[in-house]
């Protein structure tokens, strides 16, 4: 046996800040909060930002339950068939939009209060007659909290613990393309 010991590491790079940090290492002992305030932003941001005209109703309204009063006016008239910005609208012709979460990470601010969070995700939208998926990446910054549950049961039997979107912001991811290798 070496006595030596490699200790793999992440460093991650904010592509649109360039700001550098080491990734911390998942010990499978994260607070039962962080994991479930995890599953909470990975679930909403998943349904939430997926359309499919056969889930289209459920999901709008298990969205609903997880937004707060000034988020879910605001979840209300995107979705209002008046805008011609609404996923019913936009993919009417059939098209659908997959989603898949790459990274949540956590935030503190200044004042010790951790309720934000960033959540980069990728989406496959496909048109009907596409035979190829066009794929986005985005990030979501989110401010959340947990209030009382719903006294409804509709709407606790998709957010039993009163975890609520009190503000989300979500922006195209900035990628770097590779640059071409100089010979010489």
């Amino acid at each position: 046996m070496p006595l030596k010991r490699v200790e793999p590491f992440v460093v991650r790079v904010d592509n649109s800040s360039g700001v550098v940090d080491v990734v911390p290492v998942y010990d499978g002992k994260a607070g039962l909060t962080q994991t479930v305030t995890r599953y909470f932003l990975t679930h909403y941001i998943t349904v939430c930002e997926r359309f499919n005209f056969a889930t289209a109703e459920s999901d709008y309204e298990e969205c609903g339950a997880f937004h707060a009063a000034q988020r879910n006016q605001a979840w209300s008239a995107l979705w209002n068939t008046n805008n011609p910005a609404s996923p019913l609208n936009v993919h009417k012709d059939g098209s659908t939009v997959r989603v898949q979460v790459e990274s949540v990470s956590f935030f503190e601010r200044a004042s010790g209060v951790g309720d934000l969070a960033q959540v980069r995700y990728l989406t496959a939208e496909r048109q009907v007659s596409a035979a190829e998926a066009r794929l986005t990446h985005w990030i979501a910054t989110i401010q959340y909290a947990y209030t009382s549950p719903s006294k409804d049961p509709r709407v606790r039997r998709w957010n039993p613990l009163g975890f609520k979107i009190v503000d989300l912001t979500a922006e195209p991811e900035v990628l770097a393309q590779p640059s071409p290798e100089k010979r010489g």
